[in-house]
């Protein structure tokens, strides 16, 4: 029963801390209200390559290459 209870409150520790290391960021955008936050373009100069091209949301192109060497280091040769 003891150690039950003792995980019991453990276990609402760990979820306090949690909830209180989630919330600090929000707590922190409150200290400033009239900040703007400016955000710029994103770089895509790189995003021609195999492994970043994703239209599917997965690099298809690249796991389809990287599928393909997994038997060669699977298997000894």
């Amino acid at each position: 029963m003891k150690k039950t209870l003792a995980h019991a409150v453990a276990g609402v520790a760990l979820a306090g801390l949690v909830v209180l290391g989630s919330a600090a960021p929000a707590l922190a955008a409150e200290a400033a209200p009239n900040d703007v936050v400016v955000v710029d373009e994103p770089d895509t100069s790189d995003l021609n390559n195999i492994w970043t091209f994703a239209p599917l949301g997965v690099p298809v192109l690249g796991l389809i290459q990287s599928l393909n060497g997994v038997p060669g280091r699977l298997l000894p040769s």
